[in-house]
């Protein structure tokens, strides 16, 4: 494999390092859980995002009906779909 020396003098990681961490990092992917829905496998993890999401507007429309909602900043939703995203895949996966 030919590599430019204008591309190893920026980057002097060799390429033995950069395939041996490549592959390290490919290898957490082996163990992914899977969902059976409908005859299909479903990542789990998109099932949890789908479950964070799902939570973060029901905290929303609740927050609104009770009058909340306008003293709420607005990264505050984003942040509690991936709170519950990570507490689902915790909860159900790693648990």
């Amino acid at each position: 494999m030919h590599v430019a020396p204008m591309f190893k003098a920026m980057f002097p990681v060799t390429c033995k390092r950069a395939l041996a961490s490549s592959a390290l990092l490919c290898s957490g992917c082996s163990l992914a859980p899977n969902i059976p829905l409908f005859g299909a496998y479903f990542p789990a993890w998109m099932l949890c995002a789908l479950l964070g999401i799902a939570l973060a507007i029901a905290v929303r429309v609740v927050s609104v009906a009770t009058g909340l909602g306008r003293a709420s900043p607005p990264l505050l939703y984003p942040l509690l779909a991936m709170l519950f995203t990570a507490a689902g895949w915790i909860l159900f996966f790693r648990g």
